[in-house]
């Protein structure tokens, strides 16, 4: 589908498990296993997806996945399995790591951020070898100095390689200078979170991260445990939501394992999905 003149592509980088209370915070499992069901470790199944926009002379990437560093041993914990690297995830559109002319990351959490490096002999150097990262200035100060709640998913092999190679771009705020592509911020979940918004007018394409990681998570009330700020991401659901439903916007679930992209609209019970699609 094409939104602001680029082609958008899910891009499916890994399949993981987490623990579905952690999932869904204080929602009751009876209500949120009829959405995901877990499996007997309590887990539910997550999709790593990635979004990837040709248009403008560009190849973006949207986050990167879990990426490839993982040991045998995080690889069980987490469930990690279906894994592609880059470029094989990439050539399914007749494209190489090396095509790649921008990255737009979420935030510097490993499953949104592992993707950007890896391992050769022992040291990570960047995948994109090409692009220029985007990452906020006040979260890779969070990244750098992260709270006790969110200090296990940061790993700084994530994005010291892009400082060292002059790759990194730091953004303070909306200045992407990209083609219509604009940023929406949320701090609930972790500090400085941008959010591409892709297209104009009435035809847009919200990449939602971690403010919506699943479909089941359109519920204001229904957030996860992982948020820093439980109440905070209620505020920028509410709103944000609200924006999409008002002008029709078109939301893009990096996680959710059955729906990879929807419309939504204002039910009875608060907003739900309008019609499931698929990029």
């Amino acid at each position: 589908m094409e939104f602001g003149g680029y082609q958008c592509h899910a891009v499916e980088m890994c399949d993981f498990l987490l623990d579905g209370g952690a999932m869904f915070g204080v929602v009751p499992k009876p209500l949120w296993e009829k959405k995901i069901p877990s499996d007997g470790k309590n887990r539910i199944p997550l999709k790593s997806r990635s979004l990837l926009l040709q248009g403008h002379g560009r190849n973006i990437l949207i986050d990167t996945g879990c990426g490839t560093k993982f040991s045998e041993k995080e690889l069980a914990i987490y469930g990690v399995s279906a894994t592609q690297s880059p470029d094989e995830a990439l050539s399914a559109f007749g494209l190489t790591s090396a095509d790649i002319t921008d990255v737009i990351l979420t935030h510097l959490h490993f499953d949104h951020a592992g993707g950007n490096t890896f391992l050769k002999d022992g040291e990570a150097h960047p995948t994109f070898q090409n692009a220029t990262y985007y990452t906020q200035k006040r979260h890779l100060k969070c990244a750098k100095n992260p709270t006790k709640r969110d200090r296990a998913s940061f790993f700084p092999q994530d994005w010291a390689p892009m400082e060292k190679s002059g790759q990194l771009k730091v953004v303070d705020g909306d200045a992407l200078e990209l083609p219509f592509i604009s940023l929406l911020f949320s701090d609930g979940h972790t500090f400085g979170q941008q959010l591409p918004l892709i297209g104009e007018k009435e035809r847009k394409l919200l990449y939602c991260g971690d403010l919506v990681p699943t479909s089941a998570h359109l519920p204001t009330a229904w957030h996860m445990g992982y948020d820093n700020q439980p109440l905070v991401i209620m505020e920028e659901k509410e709103a944000i939501l609200g924006q999409a439903v008002q002008e029709g916007w078109t939301l893009f679930f990096e996680h959710d394992p059955f729906c990879m992209a929807a419309t939504i609209t204002q039910g009875k019970r608060g907003v739900q999905i309008l019609k499931e699609i698929t990029l």
